[in-house]
């Protein structure tokens, strides 16, 4: 991730949370009492999140002493204890819930993904995610894919040209819009072409789209079709597939497979701040 870029976004983050004043802390605690608090893993799972940690605990104190154990991609058996802070304690619990939020977040979706390529054991096919991400948290959804064993899609809508059904529809075939597209996009930048048949697929090849996805399409049909794509062309299958039946399109010679489910559905990975008590 970019230091720069989740410093500001922390900023952001702890303005919604804290308003003008973290009240309970404030009453409670001196400005210069210390504490030392140790984050603990209550799952296991894979950690995702060392910058946020790191980085935002000195913004609230920029005197604070953070240490993480682990590194982002390992994984972590409950009970662990994956990192610590000692620093002022109004500023460790003022931080305590964005920072757990997230790194529960990004632990959560890189978990998810360590799971769907253990399902899939298919080193030939690649997991990815989709643009299905959170609001404001994409980069940080999209780097836990990576974390987990993962690749990422395309990150933006200028990542890449995708000819969804759509657009299609509406420019009158695969490819007129694939030829017209490409008189006017550079080469740095890859063209995806959405199918759902063979005819759409054999279109696409002929167009000589860079990627072709099989969109709701079963197993066998995943087969079949990519079959008729040629290397150097890239084949994806989307639509429809979860965790539940990943197991299915195993070796059926594609590419890619995207999975919507590792950022829309995804369960956060359990993970608590514990206060030690005051340190001298």
């Amino acid at each position: 991730m970019i230091g720069l870029k989740v410093r500001k976004d922390l900023e952001k983050f702890f303005i919604e949370d804290i308003g003008t004043s973290d009240l309970s802390s404030e009453l409670l605690f001196p400005s210069d009492e210390q504490s030392e608090a140790l984050f603990i893993a209550k799952e296991s799972g894979v950690f995702c999140g060392r910058e946020v940690i790191e980085i935002g605990f000195r913004i609230l104190d920029e005197r604070s002493r953070v240490e993480v154990y682990v590194t982002d991609g390992d994984v972590v058996q409950s009970g662990d204890v994956v990192a610590s802070v000692k620093g002022k304690v109004r500023a460790v619990l003022t931080g305590e819930r964005v920072i757990l939020n997230l790194i529960q977040r990004m632990s959560g979706v890189a978990t998810m993904t360590a799971r769907a390529v253990e399902l899939l054991n298919d080193p030939s096919t690649r997991v990815c995610e989709t643009r299905k991400t959170t609001p404001g948290l994409r980069m940080y959804e999209k780097y836990a894919v990576r974390c987990g064993g993962g690749v990422n899609h395309r990150i933006t809508l200028d990542g890449g040209v995708m000819l969804k059904d759509n657009h299609i529809a509406q420019f009158g075939s695969i490819e007129k819009a694939v030829s017209h597209v490409k008189k006017r996009l550079g080469h740095m930048t890859k063209i995806e072409v959405e199918t759902s048949m063979e005819e759409e697929v054999r279109e696409a090849v002929k167009a000589q789209a860079d990627v072709i996805m099989f969109d709701n399409c079963s197993p066998k049909e995943v087969a079949a079709y990519a079959k008729l794509v040629p290397y150097p062309i890239i084949s994806e299958a989307s639509g429809g597939i979860t965790l539940e039946n990943l197991a299915t399109y195993r070796q059926t010679g594609v590419t890619m497979i995207s999975l919507g489910c590792l950022t829309h559905s995804v369960k956060s990975l359990d993970i608590s701040l514990r206060l030690k008590g005051e340190v001298k």
